[in-house]
């Protein structure tokens, strides 16, 4: 009867080989409230994820460090929730990474670092205003559904 040997190395590889792989679903959920009551916003509960790319991509744009006039809590996730009203669907950007809202009005376009085919897909469960949400996706180069 053999024996097999297990080590440190192996597993490092193989942990390695999986998160490269990009096989580790990630999502954003973000629920939006204005810092003032004069301020609406278009969205109030989304979720997002990066599709085409590495494992850990999602964790800059999903932490809470938001400078904007709406206050955003963000919290990171294994998916996004089923039965969201709608989806927008655009080409990853170098500045989507940090900001889930920049997409390319260039699908296709390679850019650095991003592999090709790369999307953000946001997913909308709660709206103030869903023709503006739509206005500002399609306006971003993505896809409304």
């Amino acid at each position: 009867m053999g024996v097999t040997k297990i080590t440190l190395t192996s597993i490092g590889g193989m942990l390695c080989a999986i998160l490269s792989s990009g096989v580790w679903a990630e999502a954003c959920e973000v629920n939006v409230r204005p810092a003032n009551q004069a301020i609406a916003a278009v969205s109030i509960q989304t979720c997002y994820e990066f599709t085409g790319m590495p494992a850990g991509s999602i964790d800059w744009s999903c932490s809470n460090q938001s400078k904007d006039a709406l206050t955003s809590e963000k919290r990171k996730v294994d998916s996004c929730p089923a039965a969201a009203k709608a989806t927008c669907r655009a080409t990853l950007t170098q500045e989507s990474l940090a900001n889930e809202r920049s997409t390319s009005k260039e699908p296709g376009k390679p850019t650095v670092n991003i592999p090709n085919g790369a999307q953000v897909v946001t997913h909308y469960y709660e709206m103030q205003d869903a023709h503006q949400a739509q206005i500002d996706c399609e306006q971003g180069g993505g896809s409304w559904k």
